[in-house]
């Protein structure tokens, strides 16, 4: 039976990775794979996770299954951290996931099993894994402009007028903060007219948020999130623990669905423990019960949060270099939204053949559309990348 297989599209972050580590050139950039490095090129596991992991070590006695849900301490904890106190705690079902990809394709099922011919709205571009998953799993994908190639900021005009098409039960995917790829987000103005225009469609919003913390502060890199669920009859929304507390490989994801009322929370609760029955069975415990023990730890949470703001000012403090090394060379401001985007990403704005130039004469890797990872690079790369984007003509 398998000989029926056919090949299946290569995925284009995977492949250049890959393509990095087989280059023999010595002083290589990777700015593709979207993984927090610190100044040394390494991914470190952050104190304060070090800390539970070893104090989780020494206390726990068992292994055995936690519930289809996950253990609800871990989602409470992650309620409070995304959504604070902007909706009712009892208008809340959540179900752990494996990272936050299995939080968005949890979500994608949930609204198939809600609507048979859901339609989901994604912006241009968006992060590649989206519409892949909504490709396989047989869902309708409409796209809304989003990313301004000449501005290299948000075309919210286009936006507002492509979401206006969306109907009642249609999806409408949005990034929480840190826009993954482009780096370019809405204001809280802006956000209050998407919130408008939802209500006056009768769309659902669904937020990713993978990037908390990574932007302008755990609290306002929530703002939005909390005003969008605060202020629609219903919402889901993906949170990921990978970036923000460094957990990559344990896979430590929650999906939320916020419901009208409160009467409605048992059965979206019963649905999304079906889901994930049909899907794992149990959520992965090791990296949620770390975070949960990070959380709700005075001290340790502190900790956490002290370095996640380092983490955050740095990859600001690569930023304003860039820009500034960039205005340099090229004797203009055109560069100057490099600072102004905020996140791990920034998307240049430049064609796959520049972006492959810089890979073929300068060994410096990133994603096709131009999207690099700022945290790949660091006070030394910098003036190397700066100099090779002039060279190569973006």
């Amino acid at each position: 039976m398998f000989e029926t297989l056919t090949e299946q599209p290569a995925d284009k972050i995977l492949q250049l990775m890959q393509m990095y580590r087989e280059d023999p050139r010595e002083g290589k950039i990777d700015l593709g794979v979207g993984v927090y490095k610190d100044a040394t090129g390494k991914t470190p596991v952050m104190r304060a996770i070090k800390a539970a992991e070893k104090k989780l070590w020494e206390e726990q006695d068992s292994k055995a299954y936690t519930g289809l849900a996950g253990d609800p301490a871990f989602a409470d904890a992650m309620i409070n951290l995304v959504l604070s106190d902007s909706v009712a705690r009892e208008n809340i079902a959540a179900v752990a996931t494996p990272g936050g990809t299995g939080a968005v394709r949890q979500a994608f099922e949930l609204a198939r099993l809600a609507k048979s011919d859901v339609r989901v709205f994604v912006s241009d571009p968006t992060w590649p894994n989206h519409v892949s998953i909504l490709k396989y799993l047989g869902i309708e994908v409409v796209t809304y402009r989003y990313f301004d190639g000449e501005t290299r900021g948000v075309n919210f005009e286009g936006m507002v007028e492509d979401l206006a098409k969306a109907g009642p039960g249609d999806i409408v995917l949005l990034h929480g903060c840190c826009h993954n790829p482009t780096g370019a987000n809405l204001n809280l103005t802006q956000w209050q007219e998407v919130v408008d225009l939802l209500n006056k469609t009768g769309s659902v919003p669904m937020i990713d948020i993978a990037y908390q913390g990574f932007g302008d502060g755990l609290e306002e890199d929530a703002a939005a999130v909390r005003l969008v669920a605060s202020s629609v009859p219903e919402c889901l929304i993906a949170a990921s623990c990978s970036k923000n507390f460094g957990v990559y490989r344990e896979r430590t994801g929650l999906l939320m669905s916020i419901a009208a009322d409160a009467s409605k929370t048992k059965l979206n609760q019963g649905t999304l423990a079906f889901l994930n029955r049909q899907n794992y069975s149990f959520p992965p415990d090791h990296g949620a019960r770390v975070v949960t023990m990070v959380l709700n730890d005075p001290a340790l949470r502190a900790d956490w949060q002290a370095e996640l703001e380092e983490v955050r000012t740095s990859m600001l403090g690569l930023r304003e270099q860039l820009a500034s090394e960039l205005q340099r060379l090229s004797g203009s401001d055109r560069f100057g939204f490099i600072a102004q985007h905020r996140g791990m990403f920034s998307r240049l704005g430049a064609s796959a053949e520049l972006v492959q130039k810089l890979r073929e004469d300068h060994a410096i890797y990133m994603v096709g559309d131009s999207r690099l990872n700022i945290a790949g690079l660091n006070k030394t790369s910098v003036p190397i990348l700066a100099e090779a984007i002039i060279k190569v003509g973006i």
